[in-house]
């Protein structure tokens, strides 16, 4: 899952995307609506954290701005402001639930739990060769047996299996699973591949992740 947070408090928004990280999420930051709005149409999320009061543009504009382009990304307000007229206003605007400062960690991660299940359900079972990867229900099948796997490692052969036959670039994978702002080693990417093959591959005499050669990988319904 990749998240969007557009929140001008600066200490608030490193401390949810570090928290966020911690749970398995991609996290992005930005702190000016002019800019969240700019990132939000760039690129695909999962869910953006919207704080109202923001320089640039207002966190009112942005979503009605997504909404009129069509963009159904699940949207959580948040604000410092209070009363019933504006959470109506947001909500009138598109955004999908709303949360006022100052807030529970726990309640938060709650609701974009619940934002994402909604996101989810319903999603098509990926199905390669004898391997099932269930978005709905976060769970990895290799024939009938569950293999248990860490949020990034899901992540990984999700984006792996949507493109089921396709070459997918180191890139590509960084982009999805971590974040625009990710400056560590890219070869990261390698020990989460190597991971994998442990896991789905290795035990059940498998080599259904494969390695083109100054491309990227390829998950392929390869029983041998």
């Amino acid at each position: 899952m990749r998240l969007l947070i557009v929140e001008d408090e600066k200490r608030l928004a490193l401390t949810l995307a570090k928290g966020l990280a911690a749970e398995g999420f991609a996290v992005d930051v930005v702190h000016d609506g002019t800019e969240g709005l700019h990132l939000a149409t760039a690129a695909d999320y999962d869910l953006i954290i919207l704080d109202i009061m923001l320089p640039g543009m207002n966190g009112y504009r942005i979503c009605a701005a997504l909404r009129a382009a069509g963009d159904e990304t699940p949207v959580l307000m948040l604000t410092a402001k209070d009363g019933e007229y504006d959470e109506a206003e947001g909500l009138d605007t598109g955004a999908d639930d709303y949360l006022r400062k100052p807030f529970s960690y726990v309640v938060l991660l709650a609701r974009i739990r619940a934002l994402c299940r909604r996101r989810t359900r319903g999603a098509p079972v990926l199905r390669v060769g004898d391997l099932t990867v269930d978005p709905n229900t976060r769970t990895c099948l290799r024939d009938t047996h569950e293999v248990t796997l860490t949020a990034k490692e899901f992540a990984v052969l999700e984006h792996l299996a949507v493109r089921a036959g396709q070459v997918v670039s180191k890139a590509d994978i960084l982009q999805h699973v971590w974040d625009f702002t990710y400056d560590g080693d890219p070869n990261i990417v390698e020990v989460y591949i190597s991971t994998l093959r442990r896991k789905i591959d290795a035990p059940f005499g498998r080599r259904s992740i494969t390695t083109v050669r100054g491309v990227g990988y390829r998950l392929a319904a390869d029983r041998g």
